[in-house]
């Protein structure tokens, strides 16, 4: 499926391979969209909505860790050979989302929703291994996902 956001500043082709994700798809592209806008970018993004093993085999094989995590952003490669204005690829992992909505309160396309905005941001160079640089993504992220009227996913 391949999503155009308004004013065609970023396409969003999306590859599923999870029913938990029927009916998410445009909410997703919304909110990558708004990242998109928020941060001056322009371009095509890949979104594997996938399920624990496609994402724990993902996991596995560019990170070496074992089993699923909710998120895994993949800029392109230096130097490599992509399309003009690629941006990357992001992959979900349904179950994990829903465990980790449900234990939190939240909604699952909320949760999902900040999770996609999160592998955004990584794509364009944010990172949270530091204090200050975790405040300044997570300050992002708020922003991003109360333009779309999510709320603060760390309040």
């Amino acid at each position: 499926m391949r999503t155009d956001v308004p004013e065609q500043a970023l396409t969003v082709d999306i590859l599923g391979s999870s029913a938990l994700w029927k009916g998410h798809e445009t909410l997703l592209a919304s909110a990558l969209a708004a990242a998109a806008a928020a941060e001056g970018k322009a371009g095509s993004v890949s979104l594997m909505l996938g399920d624990d093993a496609s994402i724990a085999a993902l996991n596995q094989q560019f990170r070496g860790k074992n089993g699923p995590t909710n998120v895994l952003s993949f800029p392109p490669a230096a130097g490599g050979e992509n399309e003009p204005g690629f941006l990357g690829d992001i992959a979900l992992a349904a179950e994990t989302i829903v465990e980790e909505a449900n234990f939190q309160g939240k909604r699952f396309e909320n949760h999902a929703a900040h999770l996609v905005v999160h592998g955004f941001l990584h794509l364009i160079g944010y990172d949270h291994m530091k204090p200050a640089d975790a405040e300044a993504m997570e300050a992002r992220e708020r922003a991003i996902l109360v333009s779309i009227g999510i709320e603060d996913p760390y309040a």
